[in-house]
Formats: structure tokens, sequence, C-alpha cells
């Protein structure tokens, strides 16, 4: 049944926290990195089937990607995969889709959702989306999916919001009027900010009409959306992507959050506990992971440890292992590369891959 919702799906990025599994040529979203036979970005597309029709779901990839998301998810209109010619960040991506879906449907609500987060309350989260999207339907509000918080988290951008009620403005109690959106903070404020009670994780996951987000890049962001307006006669005909490919390169490098959000004084926030996970490092992963009594995640069988406590260890399913004596350490093997590094210092793997790129070569990336 058609509906006035659509789902975008951002799959363009390289994850590069989880080198050396995800690679440019192979990135996180498309990896089965919960080892349950499905890539992430499968499981939020099953995810969001639940909302509106696969005809109504639209995955924005950087071109590289392409035929990966063809293949891992083939029920998906060709039309409907959207393919960025360079990496711009997220404002004009999500200025082209906005774009283009305004004009197949002018009363189209949209939720914008990376492809690579973890969401273990699925029911939760889908009451909330539904939520959202009943309020940005009657409404000039753009709204993001708060997570909040369990620990003081120093990775993560926050968002804090209002704390009193607003219902009698016609707002309903869940929906908070965001204050100020927050860079990742030191420790000493992540503190601050959970003891508040009144911040929120920023998730990246966004709901609003298309009409309030196209009047928001005409307010704040008028360079991105004169580029995408004037393609409005090419969209959903067979000169789009001739379009894209010649204007898109040339649209500013700049996140939603720092072209939109920040500046607007319409946005929303529906905090939720979800059981959220970014999937943003190996330790993440491991934290959310099935593991054995020394606290070890392993995704083989034919593995033989002794003295190892603390320990993601991700190896081919084919090979066989044998560990003794490592504590807290990052232990994976995508075929070509094998990284041992201790799992506190796992923040210093993105400059490492960059390393073994400008001494060893591209093949690396």
């Amino acid at each position: 049944m058609k509906t006035n919702t659509f789902i975008l799906i951002m799959a363009g990025g390289v994850g590069s926290r989880f080198w050396p599994k995800s690679r440019n040529h192979f990135p996180k979203q498309f990896i089965d990195i919960l080892g349950i036979g499905k890539s992430l970005l499968q499981l939020t597309y099953e995810r969001f089937l639940t909302i509106c029709p696969n005809d109504q779901i639209f995955i924005l990839t950087n071109e590289t990607y392409a035929d990966l998301v063809a293949a891992q998810l083939p029920e998906v209109l060709k039309e409907n995969i959207l393919l960025e010619p360079s990496r711009n960040n997220t404002a004009p991506c999500i200025a082209y889709a906005t774009y283009k879906i305004s004009k197949l449907n002018p009363d189209a609500n949209i939720v914008v959702a990376p492809s690579d987060h973890l969401i273990l309350k699925e029911d939760v989260f889908l009451n909330k989306i539904a939520q959202a999207l009943g309020f940005s339907s009657k409404n000039d509000a753009l709204l993001t999916l708060g997570i909040s918080p369990t620990r003081p988290d120093t990775g993560y951008g926050y968002i804090q919001y209002q704390d009193s009620s607003i219902e009698n403005q016609g707002v309903p109690s869940e929906i908070k009027k965001v204050n100020a959106f927050m860079e990742k903070p030191v420790l000493a404020k992540a503190e601050e900010y959970l003891l508040s009670g009144d911040y929120v994780w920023n998730a990246g996951i966004f709901i609003w009409s298309a009409s309030s987000l196209k009047k928001a890049f005409e307010q704040h962001a008028p360079e991105i959306a004169t580029m995408f307006e004037s393609g409005l006669s090419f969209y959903n005909t067979p000169n789009e992507v001739k379009f894209i490919v010649e204007n898109y390169p040339s649209s500013p490098n700049i996140s939603i959050d720092y072209a939109i959000l920040e500046k607007a004084d319409n946005v929303y926030t529906i905090p939720a506990d979800i059981g959220w996970s970014d999937l943003g490092t190996w330790a993440s992963l491991h934290a959310i992971g099935e593991k054995d009594a020394d606290n070890n995640m392993v995704n083989l069988e034919k593995i033989h440890l002794k003295d190892t406590s603390n320990c993601i260890i991700h190896l081919p399913n084919d090979k066989a292992a044998v560990i003794r004596g490592l504590d807290n350490y990052i232990v994976v093997d995508d075929g070509e590369i094998l990284l041992i590094y201790p799992k506190s210092d796992e923040q210093e793997i993105k400059q490492v891959a960059k390393d073994m790129v400008i001494q060893h070569g591209m093949q690396y990336s």
C-alpha cells in the first residue's frame, strides 16, 4: 500500500575504524560483521520494510558500491539506488534524495538512517519512528531520534534538549525541543552531560517532510538548495544521472548538522532507548557480542585459547588459530592483512590504516 513515507538509507561510508575487515572496496555496511548471515545494510533494509513498500526505500551510496548494493539488495529498484560521484558529506546527498523524492511525492515524509548501525529493540525503534512521522507530517519540524546515553561516551556528538514539557504548545511531551548540538566531548564534559539528564547521543537518524527540509535548505544553505533545485526537470528521468555526475562534485562538502540542524530553530528530538550501537569500532562490537567465559568474542570454531581474555578475535571461517597470553586485544585477519592491536588504543587504527597505504600502497586501503 502506498504511503507518504519514504526511507533514505545512507550507505556510502568507508568504516575505516573497522580496518582491516572494512576496506575501501568492501566497507563495513556490506560485511556480515555480526556473523548471522546478513550484512548491516541488509538488516537495516529489512527493518524498514515494515514501514513502507520496497519501492519507497532509497539507498544512497558512492558510485563505487553500486554493484555491492545491487547484489545485496536485489529487490531494490535500480532507480532507487542513488549514486554519489564524489564524497561531499551528508548535506548534499540528503538534498539530492530530498529533491528527487519530493518530485515523486510533494507530500513525502522522509526517514534518513545510517546503513551500519545496530538496533536491538526494533519494536521500540519502529514505534518512535512512527511517532516522529506523525509529528513531521503535520508540523514544519526537523526531528532527530536521540539515543538515551548509558555512559559518558566521548565518541559521540550530543544533543541538548529542553527538559520542560511543551505539550501546551501542541507538541507531545515525548518530543523535545532541541537547544544545541554538541561536539564529541572530553570525558569530564561527557560525565556532566550524563548527570544532567537532558542530553542524548546524536545517532544521525532524522525524520522530516520533504517540504520542511527544502525550506530549511533554502533558508540556511541556499547554495545547496539552488544547485539541486536546478535539477528538478531531470530527476526521475533518464537524464538524472548526467545532471548529478556533472553538478554534484561542485556541491559544498558539509554535513547536514552544520548546514541545517545547528542553524534551524524548528529542530526536535525524541529520546529513545532502542538498544542502539553505531558499531563504530571493534570495541563496540565486542561490547554487544556473545562472549565466552573469559570475555572473548570469537567468530570461528577451530580455535585454541590459553591465558587469553577480553579479546575480540575475527578470523576467516576456514582458518584455525592458537592464541596464548593476550588480554584486551583486537585480532583481525581479512585474508590479506593481519591486525593484532591493543583494544585500549583502537582509536589509532584509522591512522594505522593510512600509514599502511603510505608505506606499502593503495591495496591496503
